[in-house]
């Protein structure tokens, strides 16, 4: 099935009475359908990893076949450009989130480009740096604490944003190292209380963090 055909298919399991709500909650791009996740995963699953099909749907800029491109995309065969191509094109933070989720943290890039987007200016991919860190923190299993320590220093230094979508990623992205182990969680809350002698910013992100990794222990 080649691109054409998908975009067929998600018109076909569009419902435009979606838009408001979705509108509502900032979810959505220049053209949204109004077909959900759950429909996109099943879809994806039926179609299976292609590298082409993943390219053909993200040119088409059709929000949800954006989404779908990361899911049917193959890890293996994505390279830097490419990812960073997409970052800049973002332009909700649900299509940020589900390509970080869905596709960045599981390729060979993930761990420079944390670093290297929570640095940029731009505000969805500023916020993609750190929601591959979330990421990242969950679903690798296999790295020791001391490798996220680039990512804690990243958050005390790059967090005091006064954008809304860009500190609840730095909050997350912190949240999350915070929950691997018990000493990135006290190096989590450290990094924490720190931010909240900082800017409004990082202030805020600070005081967020720590309401969940006060409370809980670390997974």
């Amino acid at each position: 099935m080649d691109a054409a055909e998908v975009l067929g298919r998600l018109r076909a399991l569009a419902d435009p009475a979606r838009l408001a709500g979705m509108a509502r909650h900032g979810v959505g791009g220049a053209e949204t359908l109004g077909v959900t996740v759950a429909e996109l995963r099943v879809l994806a699953e039926q179609l299976g990893r292609s590298h082409e099909l993943a390219a053909g749907l993200w040119a088409s800029g059709v929000h949800e076949a954006r989404i779908l491109a990361s899911l049917v995309e193959d890890p293996a065969a994505v390279t830097g450009r490419q990812l960073d191509e997409w970052a800049a094109a973002f332009d909700s933070w649900d299509l940020c989130d589900q390509v970080c989720q869905n596709l960045v943290r599981h390729t060979p890039f993930a761990w420079e480009r944390a670093l290297a987007w929570s640095a940029r200016p731009e505000p969805f991919v500023k916020r993609a740096g750190f929601a591959v860190m979330a990421g990242l923190a969950v679903a690798d299993e296999r790295s020791g604490d001391e490798r996220f320590e680039p990512f804690l220093r990243a958050v005390a230094e790059r967090a005091d944003d006064d954008r809304p979508l860009v500190r609840k990623g730095a909050s997350w992205a912190l949240r999350q190292i915070g929950k691997r182990s018990p000493g990135l969680r006290a190096r989590a809350v450290e990094t924490a209380q720190q931010l909240r002698s900082g800017g409004r910013g990082a202030r805020w992100v600070g005081t967020d963090a720590l309401r969940e990794l006060e409370r809980r222990s670390p997974r």
